[in-house]
């Protein structure tokens, strides 16, 4: 299904993020942090809307190299929008504001501790995108539409948990949770459906 980059689907996300019905993470005491899924036009002259997604720089000491959407630790008295514009900036260099947030949809805990609360920003032009080289080895902009066939998400178990691991596929690379999860619901937002995550696993490698 094709995703044109434009204000029409600009107002049909935000319609659908208005009406979503979030759920925040109610459970034991862990660390806020926010995530930037910024919709943006695909650089490939298809006219296709696609999301930011980041390869971590090699040399941080968590979760270096792994694939990732913008976004940190929330600092004290932010707001989770205001804690993901705030990451997008020092990211990828956007400076962005509260007009540029569409929603936010359910909080995903993480096995290392963190409840992780994404946030859909919509970016009309991503001439000023520049990456921190201490944070951010590459972006990718990934369209709506190469993540939303059937062969693109996969479950499978694992003898550690009980719980199906969600793994996203997008040409011949692949992503787990939590950005997968995370993703997994836009893409579940964008086709009309409301989908819960929070019980789709994490990799084992992913638990600390």
């Amino acid at each position: 299904m094709s995703h044109p980059f434009s204000t029409a689907f600009r107002e049909v996300v935000a319609a659908s993020c208005l009406a979503f019905p979030r759920l925040p993470y109610e459970g034991a005491e862990l660390k806020r942090s926010a995530v930037a899924v910024v919709l943006v036009e695909a650089d490939d002259d298809s006219g296709e809307t696609a999301f930011l997604l980041t390869r971590r720089a090699p040399k941080l000491r968590a979760h270096a190299g792994q694939w990732a959407l913008p976004g940190g630790r929330c600092d004290p008295g932010e707001t989770l929008e205001e804690a993901a514009l705030r990451e997008l900036h020092e990211e990828l260099g956007l400076r962005l504001g509260p007009e540029h947030v569409l929603g936010v949809l359910d909080d995903y805990a993480t096995r290392s501790g963190y409840a992780i609360t994404p946030v859909v920003v919509w970016l009309d032009d991503a001439a000023a995108l520049a990456p921190n080289p201490d944070e951010v080895a590459s972006v990718h902009h990934i369209r709506l539409d190469h993540i939303a066939g059937e062969d693109a998400v996969e479950f499978f178990a694992i003898p550690e948990s009980e719980r199906p691991v969600i793994r996203l596929h997008f040409g011949d690379r692949h992503i787990h949770a939590p950005t997968a999860a995370l993703l997994y619901q836009l893409r579940e937002l964008v086709a009309g459906r409301v989908t819960r995550v929070a019980d789709l696993e994490q990799p084992v490698f992913a638990w600390r």
